[in-house]
C-alpha cells in the first residue's frame, strides 16, 4: 500500500492536531516507573527489607536527575499501591515513617532542579502528620517548572477510574450534567494527572512482567520495557536504556505500519 501527496495530507488532516509529533517523538514526554525489587535487593545481601527500601531512595534521586537531564516532562514512580497494605505491619510503619523523612529532606534538591512534586492517590489513610508534609512538600514546589515528579502513594489505577467515575455521578445525580455528557473526555479530566500527557514509557524492574494495576487509563498506548534490574541499582545507564528501546519502537495508535511511516516522513 502507498500513499501519493493527496493521501498524506488527507491523513494528516484526519488526525489530532499533535498526532505527528506524537508519532516521532524520541523522547516520552512521560515516564512512569513500577519501582520493584527493593526487599530482595537487600535479602540478597543479607539484611532487612527496609535497608533496600533505602537503598531505593537513592536510585530516586538518580531518575529524577536522569529524567529532567533528557528533557522529560513528567515522571510517575509507583511507591506504594494500595495492595501494599497487605504487607507485614512493621515493613508498612517503617515505608511511611521513610516516605515523611524523604519529604522533609528532599525539599530543597527538589527545589533547586525546578522538580514539582504531586503526590497522587487516597492520601486520607496516611497520619494527619504525614497528610501535612505531603501538602506542605507540593505548596514549597508548586512553581517549580523543570519537571512534575508524580509519586503514586496509596494508588491504583482502578482506585483512579473509580474515584472519577463516581465525581461525575455525583454530578449526574445534582443534575450540574446530562448522562450524554458523561463521556470518555469527560471522565479524564477527572482522573489523576489529568493536566498531564498521558504516559509514552512504562517501566518495571525487578524482572515480573505485569503492570500491578499501576495508571491504567493514562497508560493506554505506553510502551513497556520490563528489566530485571533490581530498583536499587536501576542508574542513569538504565534509564537511557528504557528510553533507547522506546525510542526504537514504532508506536502506532490503531493505525497500520505504512501509515506510521507516511506520518514520520510528512
Amino acid at each position: 500500500m502507498s500513499f501519493d501527496s493527496q493521501s498524506d495530507t488527507h491523513l494528516s488532516e484526519a488526525l489530532p492536531e499533535d498526532f505527528s509529533a506524537l508519532v516521532k517523538q524520541s523522547i516520552p514526554k512521560h515516564v512512569a516507573i513500577i519501582m520493584d525489587g527493593n526487599g530482595r535487593w537487600a535479602q540478597a545481601q543479607g539484611k532487612p527489607r527496609v535497608v533496600g527500601h533505602k537503598a531505593g531512595v537513592k536510585a530516586v534521586r538518580r531518575a529524577v536527575s536522569t529524567a529532567r537531564t533528557l528533557g522529560v516532562e513528567s515522571l510517575t514512580l509507583f511507591a506504594f499501591s494500595s495492595e501494599n497494605w497487605r504487607r507485614p505491619d512493621k515493613e508498612v510503619s517503617l515505608l511511611m515513617e521513610l516516605f515523611f523523612t524523604v519529604l522533609q529532606r528532599e525539599l530543597k534538591l527538589l527545589t533547586k532542579n525546578g522538580v514539582r512534586l504531586n503526590i497522587i492517590g487516597d492520601i486520607s489513610r496516611f497520619s494527619a502528620r504525614l497528610q501535612k508534609q505531603i501538602a506542605v512538600a507540593e505548596e514549597k514546589t508548586a512553581k517549580n517548572s523543570d519537571l512534575v515528579l508524580n509519586v503514586a502513594a496509596n494508588y491504583g489505577g482502578r482506585w483512579d477510574i473509580m474515584q472519577a467515575t463516581q465525581k461525575l455521578a455525583v454530578k449526574v445525580e445534582a443534575g450540574e450534567m446530562s448522562s450524554e455528557q458523561f463521556t470518555e473526555e469527560a471522565l479524564n479530566e477527572q482522573l489523576c494527572m489529568h493536566n498531564q500527557s498521558e504516559v509514552d514509557l512504562m517501566i518495571r524492574t525487578g524482572g515480573d512482567c505485569r503492570i500491578s494495576n499501576f495508571v491504567l487509563w493514562q497508560a493506554a498506548y505506553a510502551e513497556l520495557v520490563f528489566t530485571d534490574t533490581l530498583w536499587p541499582d536501576f542508574d542513569e545507564d538504565a534509564f537511557k536504556d528504557a528510553v533507547v528501546k522506546f525510542a526504537s519502537r514504532q508506536r502506532r495508535f490503531g493505525l497500520t505500519g505504512t501509515q506510521i511511516d507516511t506520518i514520520r516522513a510528512l
